[in-house]
C-alpha cells in the first residue's frame, strides 16, 4: 500500500514494482514463464494470469487452484507459455484488482510479425479515490448518488417530461426503477495510468500494433480511433481475420489488438468513451494536429426503457431462490425471461436496411453437433429455456452487423439514441482464420446459465443462485460443454472462464472466434462452447468485480481429487465471500426528531437497529433479525420498545414480534407483523427520485388492538374514534443528495410534527 494520484488526490493505492498499473511481462511463445511474486503488503492477495493456458495450480485464484500469498511471503509461479498475443494479470483477492493490482502481459509468437514495425500497449481502467469497499457498501444499501453524480439517473419528472410514465410504470411493476447500464461513479478513467497520455515518439508511417486492454473494475468502452479505421486483427490474443473497425465495444477483461498507421502529419486519436457517458479517456499518437476520434452519443436511458417497455418482457428475474440447493445447471426450469407476445415491438425504430430477417427457428438444445451460424440466430432476444423444444417460428432473428461497429443499428439515428448500447450486440464481426470446429465425435454437454441480479439488494447470481449457495458443475474431461448465457438483467455481463478458451458462436459457423471473456448485453443471450481438456476447479465469473463478488460466479470442476498442495486452503474461503456481513448506518438529526439506523446484512440474513426519538419525548426502538426467502420476501422477528403521546421514556413498553417483509410489484415495502399481544401492525412505505438528487418519501402504518375490539361494552362505543384500540402513523418528507454521504431533509411524522434537517450515511 503506497499514496498514489491517479486523480488528482493523495489516496492510498496498492501497486506493482510501484506503479499502476503494473509492468509489461513480455515473453516469447514456447519459453517457460517464472514470476517471482512478493506481498510487501500487511494483507493476503495473489496474482491471476487472466486469459492464459496453464496449470490448473498456477492458475491465482486464492482458496480455489493457488495458496494465497500471505504478508511478506513470495510466491513463484511457473508455467510453459503454449500461446501468443496480448493478455493481462491481475489480483484474485477481494477487491484488489480495483485499487491498483493489475497489468499486461505480451507474449509474441515464435516467428515474429512482420505486419508491424512496433507496438504499445494500452490499458485502459477506471479509478476512484474512494475504498472499494466503501464502494461495494454503497452499491448494497441502494444509495443513489453515484448515478445523481454521473448525470445517468432518470428521475421521474424526466420521465414524465419525455412521455415515458407509461413505460415507467411497467418497469416498476416489475420491481426496476430504470434502465441502467452501470454501477459505480469514477473520479477518473485512465489509460497506463494517466487520463491524457502521449505518444510523441511513435513516426510517421510506422505500422503500430495496438494492444488494448479493458482492466477496469466495472467499466465498459466503446473504442473510436481518428484517422482512417484501423484494422482489427486479434480479440483476447488470438488472431482474427482482419477487418477495418473503427468503433469497437470493448467489455471488461477484453483485450483488442490493432493496426495503425502514424500519419505524415497529425495525431492520431484513440478514445475510449465509458459505456454509460459518464466519461471517455484518450491516448494521442504521434505528432501535429490532432485527428479527433468520433465521439460517441451518451445513451438515451428513458428511450432504451420505453424500448424494453415495449416489447413486453418479464425483467428482473430475482437473484435468489426459496431452494438454492434444487440448482440444476443443465436443466433449468424457471420461468423468466421474455414473454414470447408482442415481440414485434422489436423492429421499433430500427433499420431495417441494417438487418437480416431469419424465421421458424426451431430451439433445440443438442448434443450433437450444429450449425453454429444457427444457434447464435437471435442475439437480440432471450427466453427461458429448458431441454423441452421451444417453436421460435414467426420471430425475427439473426440481426447481422453491417456497419462494422459489432452493433446492429446506427447510433447516430436520434431515434435509437438509447438502445445503441444494448439491443442486438453481436461479436459476428470476429472471424477466426481457421476452424475452430470440435470433432463431432466428442462427448457433448449442454448446460444453460440465466444472468440474473437484484440492484436493489445488490446481489447477483446465476440461475437465481449466488456463488455462495451453489455447487460445482461437473464436468468430464474430453467432452464438448456448450454454454447458453442468457441474460435477465439490465446490465453487461463480460464472464470470462478460467484456463480455457472458449468458442463464441456466431454468424461464421466453424470459424466463430476463440475467446476467453464474452460480454452478454442487457436481456440477450450468447452460446459458447469449449473442451474440457484440463482438470482441476476452474472460476467461471462475471468480471464486473462488484457482481462477482456479489455471487455472479461459477466454479466448473474436472477432477477426481483436489490437489494435495491446495490442502488447508479451503474452496469454501472463496465459495463464501459473498456471505461476509456489510455494515452501514445512517443518522437524521431533524429539528422534530433524530433517527438512528445500523444495519449489518449479507445475502440471507440482516440485522437492523433502529432508533428514533423526538423532542416532545416520545421515541420507538427496534432491533429486528431478517432472513431473506428470495429476493423479496423475508420473515423477522425482533423487540420493539415504544411510549404512547404524554409519557416519558421510563414509561416506553417492550414488546416482542414476529412478521414478514415484501417488495411489491411497483416498488412499495410492505411490512406486516404481529407482537406478543396478538396485535397486528401493517405498513407500507415507498421513496421514489422526482428531480436528480431530490427523493420524495412516504410511509404509513396501522395497528389495532383486538383484546379492545372484544371489550367495546366495557370501554364504551366510543373507544375505537378515541384511539384505544387503533393507531395510525404517518410521515412524508424530501431528501436532497449532497453528497454520498451527507443531505438535506425536510418532512411530516404525525408523532413528532414537522422539521428540518440533515442526514448522515455511515
Amino acid at each position: 500500500m503506497e499514496i498514489v494520484h491517479p486523480a488528482g488526490k493523495d489516496v492510498m493505492g496498492m501497486t506493482v514494482n510501484g506503479s499502476i498499473p503494473g509492468p509489461t511481462l513480455r515473453f516469447t511463445e514456447g519459453d517457460s514463464a517464472v514470476i517471482h511474486v512478493t506481498n510487501a503488503m500487511d494483507m493476503e492477495t495473489s496474482v491471476h494470469w487472466h486469459g492464459l493456458l496453464l496449470p490448473n495450480f498456477q492458475d491465482g485464484v486464492p482458496y480455489l487452484t493457488t495458496p494465497p500469498i500471505k504478508p511478506g511471503e513470495t510466491f513463484t509461479y511457473h508455467f510453459p507459455l503454449i500461446q501468443a498475443g496480448t493478455y493481462w494479470y491481475h489480483s484474485h483477492t477481494m477487491l484488489q484488482e480495483q485499487s491498483g493490482v493489475y497489468g499486461s502481459i505480451v507474449i509474441e509468437p515464435k516467428k515474429p510479425s512482420p505486419d508491424y514495425d512496433t507496438d504499445l500497449v494500452l490499458v485502459i481502467s477506471d479509478w476512484t479515490n474512494e475504498k472499494p469497499m466503501s464502494v461495494l457498501r454503497n452499491l448494497r444499501r441502494g444509495n443513489e448518488w453515484y448515478g445523481v453524480k454521473k448525470g445517468t439517473s432518470t428521475p421521474l419528472a424526466k420521465v414524465i417530461g419525455e412521455g415515458a410514465f407509461g413505460a415507467q410504470l411497467n418497469f416498476w411493476r416489475q420491481r426496476m426503477e430504470g434502465a441502467d447500464l452501470a454501477d459505480v461513479y469514477y473520479n477518473a478513467f485512465l489509460i497506463n495510468g494517466e487520463q491524457s497520455p502521449r505518444y510523441p515518439e511513435l513516426k510517421p508511417g510506422e505500422r503500430v500494433r495496438l494492444r488494448v486492454i479493458n482492466a477496469s473494475a466495472s467499466s465498459q468502452y466503446w473504442l473510436t480511433f481518428g484517422g482512417p479505421p484501423p484494422m482489427l486483427i486479434a480479440a483476447d490474443g488470438p488472431d482474427v481475420v482482419p477487418v477495418p473497425h473503427a468503433k469497437t465495444f470493448i467489455a471488461i477483461a477484453e483485450t483488442y489488438d490493432f493496426i495503425v498507421t502514424i500519419p505524415q502529419s497529425g495525431q492520431i486519436e484513440l478514445k475510449a468513451s465509458v459505456q454509460d457517458g459518464s466519461g471517455s479517456v484518450s491516448a494521442l499518437l504521434g505528432n501535429g494536429p490532432v485527428l479527433a476520434a468520433a465521439a460517441v452519443p451518451k445513451p438515451d436511458q428513458v428511450k432504451l426503457m420505453e424500448q424494453m417497455a415495449g416489447m413486453k418482457m418479464r425483467m428482473g428475474a430475482p437473484a435468489m431462490k426459496f431452494h438454492p440447493g434444487n440448482e440444476d445447471a443443465q436443466r433449468m426450469k424457471d420461468a423468466w425471461g421474455m414473454k414470447m407476445d408482442g415481440m414485434g415491438a422489436m423492429d421499433h425504430g430500427m433499420d431495417h436496411g441494417s438487418m437480416n430477417m431469419h424465421h421458424g427457428m426451431d430451439m433445440k438444445p443438442s448434443t450433437t453437433p450444429v450449425d453454429s451460424s444457427q444457434t447464435h440466430a437471435m442475439p437480440g432476444m432471450v427466453m427461458p429455456m429448458d431441454s423441452s423444444t421451444m417453436d421460435m417460428s414467426g420471430m425475427d432473428h439473426a440481426m447481422h452487423d453491417s456497419t462494422g461497429t459489432g452493433m446492429d443499428m446506427d447510433m447516430n439515428k436520434g431515434d435509437m439514441a438509447g438502445m445503441d448500447m444494448n439491443a442486438a450486440y453481436t461479436y459476428d464481426y470476429l472471424r477466426s482464420p481457421t476452424s475452430t470446429a470440435f470433432p463431432a465425435d466428442l462427448p457433448r454437454r449442454d448446460i444453460l446459465l440465466n444472468l440474473t441480479g437484484n440492484m436493489w439488494r445488490y446481489i447477483w447470481s446465476m440461475n437465481g443462485v449466488p456463488l455462495s449457495e451453489a455447487d460445482l458443475i461437473p464436468i468430464k474431461k474430453g467432452e464438448v460443454v456448450r454454454l447458453t448465457l442468457n441474460n435477465l438483467t439490465m446490465m453487461h455481463h463480460p464472464m470470462h472462464l478460467h484456463g480455457h478458451f472458449f468458442r463464441v458462436l456466431n454468424a461464421n459457423g466453424d470459424y466463430s472466434p476463440l475467446k476467453h471473456t464474452v460480454n452478454v448485453a442487457p436481456m440477450q443471450q450468447v452460446t459458447v462452447e469449449f473442451a474440457a481438456d484440463v482438470e482441476g476447479d476452474w472460476f467461471f465469473h462475471c468480471h464486473v468485480l462488484y457482481h462477482m463478488m456479489s455471487g455472479m460466479a461459477r466454479v466448473f470442476s474436472q477432477e477426481e481429487e483436489r490437489d494435495p498442495r491446495m490442502a488447508g486452503f479451503p474452496r469454501s474461503k472463496l465459495i463464501k465471500e459473498g456471505e461476509h456481513p456489510i455494515q452501514w448506518g445512517m443518522l437524521d438529526a431533524m429539528s422534530d426528531h433524530a433517527t438512528l439506523q445500523l444495519v449489518s446484512t449479507n445475502i440471507r440474513n440482516k440485522l437492523m437497529l433502529v432508533g428514533e426519538y423526538g423532542w416532545n419525548q416520545r421515541m420507538e426502538g427496534e432491533l429486528t433479525y431478517e432472513r431473506y426467502l428470495y429476493d423479496y420476501l423475508s420473515v423477522f422477528v425482533g423487540a420493539n420498545a415504544e411510549n404512547e403521546e404524554g409519557e416519558t421514556l421510563e414509561d416506553a413498553k417492550l414488546t416482542g414480534m414476529a412478521g414478514i417483509r415484501f417488495f411489491t410489484p411497483y416498488m412499495f415495502n410492505l411490512d406486516f407483523r404481529v407482537d406478543n399481544q396478538l396485535r397486528p401492525r401493517i405498513s407500507l412505505e415507498r421513496e421514489v427520485m422526482v428531480l436528480r438528487g431530490l427523493i420524495l418519501s412516504g410511509k404509513v402504518e396501522y395497528q389495532i388492538d383486538p383484546g379492545v375490539v372484544n371489550n367495546l361494552e366495557l370501554l364504551g362505543p366510543d373507544a375505537l374514534e378515541r384511539g384505544y384500540a387503533q393507531e395510525w402513523k404517518w410521515n412524508a418528507g424530501a431528501e436532497y443528495l449532497l453528497s454520498r454521504s451527507f443531505s438535506v431533509k425536510a418532512g411530516y411524522d404525525n408523532r413528532f410534527g414537522g422539521g428540518v434537517g440533515l442526514s448522515l450515511k455511515f
